[in-house]
């Protein structure tokens, strides 16, 4: 764990290893805040109107915030005190909590999981866990902090509860049956707690490089703490962070689904050179046979697939292949290319 970047970044300056190409930096530290993306009240009465919102948000901008949810607000508190008491921990003790399962089904990193092939590093360290099925999972879990497993097992619940919602609304939203993704759709539930701590140098690096999520949809306890970024309209524009407010973020698969529909929004994360920023993203993804294609409620002679059928793991390999080029991801997956 000796590369973990939270054990030696308040020892020296911006490595040269994590000096980013001067095209990739951030550029203006300073984004304008968002306060278009859309903030939606999940405790509205009138679910039309909700789906309504929810597809326009998931069509402009592929994010969009969401309030009275239904997570408790001591729960979301609780499980991001235990992320901060893990990311504390001892270089040792992380990798000893986190090497339990031979399978690595849980598992820490630094920058990315491919830190010793990258070109330059990110600025984070990274714990990521299977969620379900919980208790085939859950005994692999860090057992410290002392109440991570008691806190974090009913908040990934929560969270994936609400993340089926949010789904069943997107489905009606495009017209294709609400339990479009009740099986292999969303049968990968994983957990990434990343910390981010103060950086030497923000204007040099990032936390999170420009990207697509490539799976169904994630949804992040962003923190107290700025740092999300969407690029909009030809512009990175910041995700102000709002008290108890989830981010839902549309990944790729939505976009395939979808046929085009929804927009898989680019994102980053920056540092800063103040305080640490701990975020919390349960992903919902297919798992990796499961076929990725078009919904075909949305196909017909008027309106062609766009998009390729291909199992989720094949998708994976050509989204890992593009390496965050997103036009050449739209060739290899495209069929009218």
């Amino acid at each position: 764990m000796e590369h973990l970047v939270s054990g030696w970044c308040n020892d020296r300056s911006l490595p040269e290893s994590y000096i980013l190409p001067p095209e990739k930096r951030p550029g203006k530290l300073t984004v304008p805040l968002a306060n278009n993306i859309p903030v939606i009240d999940l405790g509205g009465h009138d679910q039309t109107d909700l789906i309504q919102q929810i597809f326009e948000a998931s069509q402009e901008f592929g994010f969009f915030q969401v309030i009275n949810h239904g997570v408790p607000s001591n729960l979301m508190d609780e499980a991001m005190s235990v992320f901060k008491e893990f990311h504390a921990l001892s270089g040792e003790d992380k990798a000893i909590e986190t090497s339990k399962d031979p399978n690595k089904s849980c598992y820490i990193y630094t920058s990315s999981p491919n830190y010793a092939t990258e070109k330059f590093h990110f600025w984070r360290d990274g714990l990521m866990h299977h969620c379900n099925p919980l208790e085939k999972y859950i005994q692999f879990w860090p057992e410290k902090p002392p109440r991570y497993r008691e806190v974090v097992g009913p908040y990934t619940a929560e969270v994936r509860k609400l993340g089926f919602r949010i789904l069943e609304f997107i489905s009606q939203g495009l017209g294709i049956s609400p339990d479009h993704f009740s099986s292999g759709l969303s049968e990968n539930q994983t957990l990434l707690v990343n910390h981010y701590p103060p950086c030497p140098d923000p204007s040099l690096t990032l936390g999170v490089g420009k990207h697509r999520d490539p799976g169904g949809i994630n949804i992040l306890l962003q923190s107290d703490v700025y740092g999300l970024q969407v690029f909009k309209d030809e512009e990175w524009v910041g995700v102000e962070p709002i008290p108890y407010a989830f981010v839902v973020n549309i990944g790729y698969l939505l976009q395939i689904i979808s046929n085009g529909k929804l927009k898989g929004a680019e994102h980053r994360v920056v540092t800063n050179s103040n305080v640490a920023r701990t975020t919390a993203s349960l992903f919902i993804n297919p798992s990796s046979e499961t076929l990725v294609e078009p919904a075909k409620a949305l196909i017909d002679a008027s309106n062609p697939a766009f998009y390729k059928s291909l199992t989720y793991k094949d998708f994976l390999s050509k989204y890992i292949a593009a390496s965050s080029d997103s036009k050449a991801l739209e060739e290899a997956l495209s069929t009218t290319l």
